[in-house]
């Protein structure tokens, strides 16, 4: 409901402040304005000199770790409260309360019950997720069960793939969309102490408009820009050390990889979306024996189509220098589209047998790839 900006301020400062406090998190930016902080995290904790509150304040660079008891613990709650954070996110043993600031400056208050809570998060807390449920980031780009759940599938492929990530880290993010996933690779890595800067590319205009509004309201729009033009041809100022190219389609999945492999990105992370390409090669003329049997029937040809395509893409990146997995990184039940091409650049030299195996596997179907052409031919 909405509440005068103070009141809501005031009540979220009685929370933080009270013994049966659980956890809380500020973030996000008002219009027009810019804290000192990127986020802040509150949660009570017990050391040998009694209760204390500690504090998690991160400035974009790396955490700051601090614990307060007594008048102090009211003056960094009042010092946390003056800072012109868009959202608090505030849990108790009895309630969860919700406040963002409007861009008229007055408040929106959410509150939730601690039964209601549970009976909303029952199926969240059942595994820890590596970016909490309830952070305020969720509350900006929407945060329903499915695309949480999307979400930290995406950051533990990402966990996987930067085990120990750099101090420092360039991102792009090619065919971003609405670019949740973009923020949410920016808090987890943010969340970590890595200096990280993300730029987000979609052919959409209107779309890099949006998602430049909502770094604002994240108060990561320095960190965290957008341009719009074509995944082959958009113009990024920063040469990046991990590409993301999340669910493009068709060929731009390869445009992406091409771009990433040209970049002589570090890592790449790849969720391919549809494969019509390999697929219309395939209608175009006879299988090879023995499988005429399998590409006759439609739906199987495609099945295979989507394999053969991936795979091929696979090869391709391993004569390029890159150590290449392919995983399921969420569960077919939420996506059909839930393998991830994950790869990191070992500059190691293509050996006689994958080249071989890359010849004997096209030449035997006759089909060119399109990442191949992009890439002109795979190296000698």
């Amino acid at each position: 409901m909405p509440v005068k900006l103070d009141d809501a301020l005031a009540e979220v400062r009685a929370l933080l402040l009270d013994p049966g406090l659980v956890r809380a998190v500020a973030a996000g930016r008002r219009r027009g304005q810019t804290p000192t902080l990127v986020r802040a995290e509150l949660r009570p904790v017990t050391l040998k000199g009694g209760p204390y509150l500690q504090i998690v304040t991160s400035d974009g660079t790396r955490p700051h770790t601090r614990n307060v008891a007594g008048a102090d613990a009211g003056a960094a709650v009042d010092s946390l409260l003056a800072e012109p954070f868009g959202n608090w996110h505030v849990e108790t043993g009895d309630a969860t309360v919700q406040v963002r600031v409007t861009k008229k400056g007055d408040a929106q208050l959410h509150r939730a019950s601690a039964a209601r809570q549970a009976a909303d998060t029952e199926h969240d807390r059942a595994k820890e997720y590596l970016l909490d449920p309830g952070d305020p980031l969720f509350e900006v780009i929407g945060g329903n069960a499915a695309k949480r759940r999307q979400v930290d599938a995406f950051l533990r492929a990402l966990a996987a793939t930067l085990p120990e990530p750099p101090a420092r880290l360039d991102v792009v993010d090619l065919g971003c969309g609405n670019a949740y996933l973009t923020f949410a690779a920016h808090r987890y890595l943010s969340g970590l102490g890595v200096d990280v800067r993300i730029v987000g590319v979609d052919v959409r205009e209107d779309q890099r408009r949006r998602n430049t509004e909502v770094a604002e309201r994240l108060g990561c729009a320095d960190r965290v820009r957008f341009v719009a033009g074509t995944i082959a041809g958009a113009e990024v100022d920063l040469a990046p050390d991990l590409v993301l190219a999340l669910h493009a389609c068709d060929t731009a999945t390869d445009e992406a990889l091409a771009r990433a492999v040209k970049w002589d990105a570090r890592w790449v992370l790849a969720a391919p979306c549809c494969h019509h390409d390999i697929a219309a090669q395939l209608r175009a003329q006879p299988a090879p024996e023995p499988y005429p049997l399998i590409t006759r029937q439609g739906i199987l040809r495609e099945r295979l189509a989507d394999v053969l395509t991936d795979a091929l893409r696979a090869a391709i990146l391993r004569l390029y220098g890159y150590k290449v997995d392919v995983v399921e990184f969420v569960d077919s039940k939420h996506t059909p589209r839930n393998l991830m091409l994950r790869a990191r650049r070992t500059e190691a030299p293509p050996t006689v047998e994958q080249r071989a195996e890359y010849a004997s596997l096209t030449t035997q179907w006759g089909v060119r790839p399109a990442l191949e052409s992009l890439l002109s031919s795979p190296p000698e």
